[in-house]
This record gives structure tokens, C-alpha cells and sequence, in this order.
């Protein structure tokens, strides 16, 4: 997080003229205060675009747009309202108790790295400078050198002034193409097109075989990137036509395939019906290109170009049917995920079979609708997948069996452009085959991990350390300490596994040593679900299920390929059992548990949690005494576990609050005199958080900073 502008300058002119010595604040005070995150005030940028898209299964969401940079990021529902707090009149403290207040949960981390991902994404007031970057640039300062540079890392060359092209080409006749009477004469021309080239090949007269293989090879190629290219184009016209800008396009090299793109990642702030427009562009183009070779075929059959032509459209018909089908993820994925209001449709369905399905069939739970829609359409998917390969493989050798022979055995000039061609077209066979080579490294590597950890003692004592590490350990003595990691085990979570699943009976707590997870609450009925917090290097979770018995309350799952230290319930138990060896853990932990079960500290992590126990205390208190009183200084909250309390202003009781409730929150935020008088009722047990507790929370909360993924996630959607 930047410091405020002019900190510097406000420093020296708040100490100017003050004794060296003696000075109450002196400048360290001040810097501290212009420094403390706590009180940093965010403000949304001018210019920034906040969007809500309303869907029909109640995974609503939002996108923002920093339009300066074109930088676009997906919102919760909650983080929406968080960023509509963010107009300069509250610092992030403030920010923080708000939402407390607002809803019961004490959300620390998601609100301070919500502020701290706007402001280095340029969503925020006074810009962010990048330092770093600034480094790399200077070292490259020619843009060649940068561009190279880019190209061998990434295998693509991005030009940013697409948008200027498009939109030049747009006011220049392109525009005329978005009238109602030229789309529908479009369709009609691609649609007698698919006619006429049924017309053709009925005729019997064309084969893919010729004779001149490398002129033929050279023309479908040059018409192949021509039709790339109208196709990229019909993507990039529907943007600007709706008001939207190009955020770059280029070429790249996809996995051997050489190819056109363009940078779409604005028509993510398109509503539902464009989007579905603005992707079925593309093949619309396709489509009606290939009519018109269809027509040029069926009307001179007798022309030069008419077996060049007849290739052309046998192609451009698969590649379009391949496009459009939704179990891939082009064109008709997009069109399908928009019109159903599924956006992460496929990854959503992959992660639901691999990781679910099986579990839910195993212990007989209930699908909800949206699951069954997942199931459905991964397994369709996945025998897709298996037909497409059969009908690629017999497409490719009964119809270009005898053109690929032909050209193999036509010289070396022929066999080069065969080779070229077989990259070309295997595209999509090559990133599949990359992608399970891929997994099965990782599987690999996860499997010599777990060996090399059952016979080496330096992970042994990386685990000992982390479990060390943790606040509600920190009272272990060392022989129960190395007890524990001695049997310790690694375990390896893929992107989207469950590593515990809500409701389940725990049977092991986990430190996270590598990766990044996401604790979420699951609704079944309605499908949905709300993300309590993530986790990564470090952090424990499970260890309180362990100690109380009772069902998970909340499901992990891995966001990335991730490694756990493992303790399984047997050792738990046997080594919190030996209350001699360990007097004070078991007390810490039911502590712990207490402040857990508290509802404005549910969504804490165990590191909180156990800083709360430092930071507050629990207080009993007999019925009939003064808790807080009207007119005194505010200096703490107060978290009611049992009991119940009267809020009494004017010599009027105006409410009773019980279990759960909460009060004297503003006294964490202003430095006031209690408007009103809380007084004991029955017998009562809170949790009592000072102001400077809070703040200290808050304040090591945003310094720590850790990026969370699914909080903030930039989109980019390449076509």
C-alpha cells in the first residue's frame, strides 16, 4: 500500500520549527500515522466502471473496469458492497466495522486485500507507481529488447494500437454491417451457402487430391489466416460497436499453431445478450466466408480456383462445427455459458466430476439442479472429447488420406508443408497431449515428494517448525512437539480437490506448506456458495473440528496445485490425551473454540483467532451490573457468548440483545461518549476486544497482504 501523496512535504511542514527533543508525536508519530494502513481512505478513481450482472441461479456477480489501463476484475456480491464504501469518507478501519456492523462477520482480510488489490489495479484515486516494473523497463529501455523479450517468455506479439484499426475500419463501411437488413442478408448467405456446398459435393466432381500439392498448399494457407483474420475482426467489431475498446491483439504461437487473437477482455463488461453476440461474430464471419467459396465453387465449377476453393470450404465447415460446439471451450462454449448464466461453466464441471461426483454417489447425498447440470455436461463433455478424437482420426485419414500421402511422397518441398500443415491441424491434439503430460508430472512429483518426506529429516523438521509456528501451538514443549511432526504426513491437493468437505466428521487437521486454498460455505439446496476466508503458507485449518467432534462446518478446497502437512485424528488425540505432557494446548484450543464459535469471529483464521485470545479477554458478569455507561468514553465491544444484556437510553429499555449479539462497536472507530447504557440482564459471558486490539488487528491483517485469488480475479478473454 503507497503512502498517501505529499507525505513528505506534510511531514516537514508539521515539524518545522518543534524542538528536537521532547516534541510529543516527534516525526516518527506522524510518519506512523501516515503510513498506518488503518487509516489510509480509498477512494474510487473517477473513471472507474462498476457493473452487477444478476443471474438466474443466484451466482450473481460484478465486473469492474479501470478504463485506463483496461484492467477488469470479478466481484463478489459482498465485495460489491465493500468498493461502494470506498468514496473517501472512511478510512479502511472504518471500511472494516462497517461491514461488521452491517453483517455480523469481522471480515478482516477480505476487506484490506480488497483495497490493496483496487489500488495496485489502478481502481483507486493517486494511482499506484509499480516499482518494480519501473525497474525492469529502465534495465530494457529499448522496446525491441522488450518486445524480444515478451516473445520468448510468452510466444505471442501484442500490438495495443488494434483498437484505433478496428475502430478506423468500423467508421469506414464495416459499421453498414450491423444494420438488421445486412445481418440477416449475412445469414442468409452463409446459410445458402451451406446449401450450395451440399450441392457440390452431391455433384461428385471435386476431391481433395490435386496436382500442383505445394501451389494448392500455399493458397488454403494464405486463405486460412485470411479467414482468421475476418473472424478475429467480427469479435473486435461487435466491441467497439457497443461501445467498448480492444484491449490489443496480436500473434502467437498456441502450442505449435500459429495464430491471430484479439484481447476481448472488455466485452466482459457487455450485457448478457451482446456477449452471446459479440461471440457468435466470429463464426458468422466464418460462415458466411465460406458461402461465398460455396457459392463460387457451385456457380464456375469450370474456374482455376474451384478445387482451391472446394478445399477451402471443407475445412472452414469443420473448423466452424468445431467451433460451435459448446463442450469446447471456443465460440459455442461462450455462447452456451452466457445463455444458460454459467460463466465458469466447464472449469466448474471438470472440478465437479473429478472431485465430487464420486463422493456424492458414495456416501448417497442429494444432487441440487445445478449439480446435475454439472454432471450432465462433464460427462458429455468428456465422451465429446473420446468421439472427437475418433471422428478427427477417420475425418483426417478417409478424406486427407490420400492428399497426405500424395504430398509425402511428392518431394521434400511437399513434405516440409506437410509437416507445417500437421502442426497446424494438431493443434488441438498437441495442448491435450501437453496438458496430460503435464498432470502426470505433477502426479509424479507428488509421489516423490511423499517418499522423499518418509525418508528425510529435513521436511520432518520444515514441518515441525511450521507446526511450531502456529499461535495455538505455541505452548507445546519440544519432545511433544517432535512427537508430533515425527507423524506427520504429506499430502498433495490438486487445483479444485477437496481436501475436507462440510459436514464430514474430521479425522485430521492440515498446515498448508505450499499452494493456496479457499474455505467456503456450502448451501446445498440452493447450490451456491459463500467464501469464508483463504488460506495459504502456514495457516492451519481442521484442528478445532478435531477438538470439539463435530461435523466440518465449512468445505477446503484448493485453488492451485497445493501441499499439506498432514496429522491424522488417532495422533491428535493421543497426544492432547496426555495432559501432563501438554497441561495448557487442551485449554488453548476449547478457548479458542469458544471465540470460534462466536459469530462476528466464525470467519477468522486460526492465526486470528488465536491473536484475538491475546488482544481481548472473556468477562463474566452477574445480572444487575453496569456494563458500558452512557456518557463515558468508548474503549471496547463487547461479543455475547451466554446471557443477555439491556440497552437502555432515556430511562427506557430499547432493546435486549442474547447469544450471537453484539455492542459498542463505534466505540472502536470514534473516540465518543457512549450513547447509551448497557446493563446485565441475566448472568452474563462476552468476549471484551479493546480499541487498540482492534486496530492492531487491522493493521497486521493489511500488512500482510497475501494475494487472494478468488477475492479479486482479472479477466482476460482472449478469442
Amino acid at each position: 500500500m503507497s503512502a498517501p501523496g505529499g507525505v513528505w512535504e506534510r511531514l516537514a511542514a508539521g515539524t518545522a520549527g518543534a524542538p528536537r527533543r521532547g516534541r510529543p508525536g516527534g516525526l516518527w508519530r506522524r510518519l506512523a500515522e501516515r503510513l498506518d494502513p488503518a487509516r489510509f481512505r480509498p477512494i474510487l478513481a473517477p473513471d472507474v466502471e462498476l457493473k452487477e450482472f444478476r443471474l438466474r441461479w443466484g451466482n450473481d456477480y460484478a465486473m469492474i473496469r479501470n478504463p485506463r489501463d483496461l484492467i477488469h476484475y470479478r466481484l463478489e456480491p459482498e465485495e460489491v458492497e465493500l468498493v461502494r464504501l470506498m468514496d473517501g469518507s472512511r478510512t479502511v478501519k472504518e471500511i472494516v466495522v462497517e461491514r461488521f456492523r452491517g453483517s455480523g462477520e469481522l471480515d478482516l482480510d477480505g476487506v484490506v486485500e480488497l483495497v490493496r488489490e483496487l489500488q495496485e489495479g489502478g481502481f483507486l484515486a493517486g494511482g499506484y507507481v509499480d516499482a518494480y516494473g519501473a525497474v525492469r523497463r529502465a534495465m530494457k529501455p529499448s522496446v525491441l529488447a522488450r518486445k524480444a523479450g515478451e516473445f520468448v517468455r510468452t510466444l505471442s506479439i501484442d500490438w495495443s494500437g488494434a483498437d484505433g484499426l478496428v475502430r478506423w475500419l468500423y467508421q469506414h463501411g464495416l459499421r453498414w454491417f450491423f444494420n438488421p437488413v445486412a445481418v440477416a442478408l449475412g445469414i442468409v448467405v452463409g446459410l445458402a451457402g451451406v446449401v450450395a456446398f451440399v450441392a457440390v459435393v452431391s455433384g461428385g466432381r471435386f476431391t481433395l487430391s490435386g496436382q500442383s500439392l505445394a501451389l494448392e498448399f500455399l493458397i488454403l494457407l494464405t486463405l486460412d489466416y485470411v479467414l482468421t483474420f475476418l473472424h478475429e475482426l467480427g469479435h473486435a467489431l461487435v466491441i467497439v460497436h457497443y461501445g467498448r475498446r480492444v484491449k490489443s491483439a496480436g500473434f502467437m504461437i498456441y502450442f505449435g499453431s500459429p495464430a491471430f487473437y484479439v484481447e476481448a477482455s472488455d466485452a466482459l463488461m457487455l450485457d448478457r445478450g451482446q456477449r452471446i453476440v459479440q461471440a457468435a461474430a466470429g463464426p458468422l464471419a466464418e460462415l458466411m466466408a465460406a458461402g461465398v467459396a460455396s457459392f463460387a465453387v457451385l456457380l464456375f465449377p469450370e474456374a482455376a480456383m474451384s478445387p482451391v476453393l472446394y478445399k477451402f470450404a471443407v475445412l472452414n465447415y469443420f473448423v466452424l462445427f468445431m467451433n460451435l460446439v459448446p463442450l469446447l471451450e471456443l465460440d459455442g462454449y461462450w455462447i452456451l455459458s452466457d445463455a444458460i448464466q454459467v460463466p465458469d461453466l466447464r472449469p466448474r464441471s471438470l472440478a465437479f466430476i473429478r472431485h465430487d461426483l464420486a463422493h456424492k454417489l458414495r456416501v448417497r447425498e442429494r444432487f441440487s439442479k445445478v449439480e446435475v447440470g454439472l454432471a450432465l455436461y462433464g460427462i458429455v463433455g468428456v465422451a465429446f472429447a473420446a468421439f472427437s478424437f475418433y471422428t478427427g482420426y477417420f475425418f483426417w485419414r478417409e478424406i486427407f488420406g490420400s492428399l497426405i500421402a500424395r504430398m509425402w511422397e511428392s518431394g521434400p518441398v511437399t513434405r516440409l508443408m506437410l509437416v507445417v500443415l500437421g502442426l497446424l491441424v494438431a493443434g488441438p491434439l498437441v495442448r491435450g497431449a501437453v496438458t496430460l503430460i503435464r498432470a502426470l508430472w505433477r502426479r509424479a512429483r507428488a509421489l516423490w515428494a511423499g517418499v522423499r518426506f518418509r525418508v528425510e529429516r529435513a521436511w520432518r523438521v520444515e514441518a515441525a517448525r511450521m507446526i511450531d509456528a502456529l499461535p495455538l501451538f505455541e505452548d507445546l514443549p519440544v519432545d511433544l512437539l517432535s512427537d508430533l511432526a515425527g507423524r506427520v504426513r504429506l499430502r498433495a491437493a490438486a487445483r479444485g480437490q477437496p481436501v475436507v468437505r462440510q459436514g464430514d466428521r474430521p479425522d485430521a487437521f492440515y498446515v498448508v506448506r505450499r499452494g493456496t486454498l479457499q474455505v467456503v460455505e456450502e448451501d446445498p439446496d440452493a447450490g451456491e456458495e459463500r467464501v469464508l476466508r483463504t488460506l495459504g503458507r502456514g495457516d492451519s485449518f481442521g484442528e478445532l473440528g478435531l477438538l470439539q467432534g463435530a461435523p466440518r462446518a465449512a468445505t477446503v478446497r484448493a485453488l492451485e496445485e497445493s501441499q499439506l502437512f498432514e496429522v491424522d485424528k488417532g495422533t491428535f488425540d493421543e497426544l492432547l490425551a496426555d495432559a501432563a505432557r501438554a497441561p495448557r494446548f487442551a485449554p488453548t484450543l476449547q478457548a479458542a473454540a469458544e471465540l470460534r464459535a462466536l459469530d462476528p469471529f466464525s470467519d477468522l483464521s486460526g492465526a486470528q483467532i488465536a491473536e484475538l485470545l491475546q488482544l481481548g479477554t472473556w468477562v463474566n458478569v452477574p445480572p444487575g451490573r453496569t456494563i458500558i455507561r452512557k456518557g463515558e468514553p468508548g474503549d471496547a465491544f463487547y461479543a455475547i457468548r451466554s446471557g443477555q444484556v439491556e440497552v437502555i437510553a432515556d430511562e427506557r429499555t430499547m432493546t435486549v440483545l442474547g447469544p450471537g449479539s453484539y455492542f459498542g462497536e463505534v466505540a472502536l472507530l470514534l473516540d465518543v461518549p457512549r450513547t447509551a447504557t448497557v446493563r446485565a440482564r441475566t448472568p452474563l459471558r462476552a468476549f471484551r476486544l479493546e480499541r487498540e486490539g482492534f486496530d492492531r488487528l487491522v493493521g497486521e491483517a493489511f500488512r500482510r497482504g497475501r494475494l487472494n485469488p478468488h477475492v479479486l480475479v482479472e479477466r482476460s478473454q482472449r478469442h
